[in-house]
């Protein structure tokens, strides 16, 4: 995409939930319009700004208040303590943010909001903005909520068979876990429906996933939402279209690099299986010992990522670094999956995991752990067919029978190379959908041209 001459560019306000989740893809959203001319300022919490390792020196960084300026959310007592602060003080210091760039000329003409954020909306309307809101989960995720929020999904869930317009039969234990642990816990589901409360207020709705990975929901969503355009996957160019040379990672992390490109550097081609629960699940004890001994005990090569904190729950004799096996506390996700020693991805099939193994093409062994990752490891599994899900059982946790059965299976039968041929086709269609014609380029050019028109 070329960038845009003109006398004054369109200045976009982007507040993203403070999570690497979340700000990771709509921070490749951003570059994509800063690339081509959209001034673009990241907006984050007090809190969560000192996270931020780099970000691109085109694009300008404001901060808002959470409530909790030093610790964030581990600062709040729960969960619902933070967000109810937070839904109190964001609003007013994000109004607050957009008077104090009016007041020196820099003035605001669109807010892309990350769809956790309704109140976003009301401040940019407030202000007479265009307010576009960024769906950070997949579209069958978002249409189970939509669901919700209108009433038509009962909670507790009753129906051994749910059944939704364009989407696959589910089963109860195929659901977003909020579902599950409603009776217990009804404020998390509450929490991500609401983010459909005003949404038909937005003037566009944005989500990070691509028209032909679900023609189906998409469609049926365009009828309900006339504004909705898919625009991903939101990945740096380098692992997808090679758009930009200096796009090589999210620019956003954590965590320092620990770089084992090396020791995958002597490992031959589809052998290693790669390992990774993301940046938030807590595997208990037993379900560690399992892993670990099931990974041990096979016949394949393994990378697998524990963060530090998690470390202590693996077994004492487990060895952390072997000719055959590798422990480490972080690494570059994208990297290691473009790596051509890789295999397969056990994953806990969070979004952006999920998108980034099929953007290159590596097929999965499905544990997912909360959130949406049940209904990400359905479509892989079933609908996509790039994957096979570890049963749990009886027991509650996957044993180590199971995931050597699942290792072989995926790495040594024909049905494992038929996943593999799956995910390079999934990987094709991504590529063509964020390249120059495709669907999710022609939906951006759509959008920017939009932006220049005020």
């Amino acid at each position: 995409m070329e960038k845009k001459s003109v006398a004054r560019k369109p200045h976009c306000l982007v507040i993203a939930f403070p999570s690497q989740s979340h700000i990771n893809p709509m921070l490749q959203f951003s570059k994509l319009l800063e690339h081509h001319g959209v001034k673009i300022t990241l907006v984050t919490t007090r809190s969560y700004y000192h996270n931020l390792q780099k970000v691109p020196p085109s694009i300008a960084v404001e901060t808002i208040s959470d409530g909790f300026d030093k610790g964030g959310i581990s600062e709040a007592e729960s969960f619902k303590a933070y967000t109810d602060t937070f839904w109190q003080v964001g609003p007013q210091t994000f109004a607050e943010l957009i008077e104090k760039l009016g007041k020196i000329g820099d003035y605001v003409d669109c807010v892309i909001y990350d769809s956790f954020f309704p109140w976003a909306l009301d401040v940019a309307k407030r202000f007479g903005i265009v307010g576009v809101a960024y769906l950070t989960q997949n579209m069958s995720v978002n249409s189970i909520y939509y669901h919700a929020h209108l009433g038509k999904l009962q909670v507790p869930l009753k129906e051994s068979e749910i059944s939704l317009p364009a989407l696959p039969k589910l089963q109860p234990e195929d659901m977003p876990s909020f579902f599950s642990t409603y009776i217990e816990d009804p404020f998390v589901l509450d929490f991500v429906v609401d983010q459909f409360s005003n949404i038909d207020k937005a003037d566009w709705i944005l989500c990070n996933t691509f028209y032909e990975l679900d023609e189906e929901v998409a469609n049926w969503t365009i009828g309900i939402w006339p504004n909705f355009r898919n625009i991903g996957p939101n990945i740096p160019s380098m692992f997808l279209d090679k758009q930009y040379e200096d796009d090589q990672d999210y620019s956003v992390t954590q965590f320092k690099s620990e770089d084992c490109i090396q020791w995958l550097n002597d490992k031959p081609e589809g052998s290693v299986v790669y390992v990774s629960f993301g940046s938030l699940a807590m595997l208990n004890e037993k379900q560690m010992e399992e892993l670990a001994y099931g990974l041990k005990e096979c016949s394949s090569y393994f990378l697998w990522v524990v963060r530090a904190s998690e470390q202590i729950k693996l077994p004492k004799d487990f060895e952390k670094e072997s000719d055959k096996g590798l422990v480490v506390t972080w690494c570059s996700q994208l990297r290691v999956l473009a790596h051509k020693a890789i295999g397969c991805f056990v994953t806990h099939c969070g979004w952006n995991s999920t998108l980034e193994t099929m953007c290159l093409g590596v097929p999965i062994i499905a544990i997912p752990w909360w959130s949406d990752q049940p209904i990400n490891a359905k479509l892989m599994t079933d609908v996509w067919k790039i994957g096979i899900r570890a049963p749990i059982g009886e027991t509650k946790f996957v044993q180590r029978e199971t995931i050597k059965y699942c290792i072989r299976r995926m790495l040594e039968s024909e049905e494992g190379k038929m996943m593999k041929n799956n995910s390079i086709q999934l990987k094709t269609l991504a590529l063509k959908a964020i390249s120059k014609g495709g669907s999710s380029y022609e939906n951006i050019i759509e959008f920017t041209n939009n932006l220049f028109s005020f």
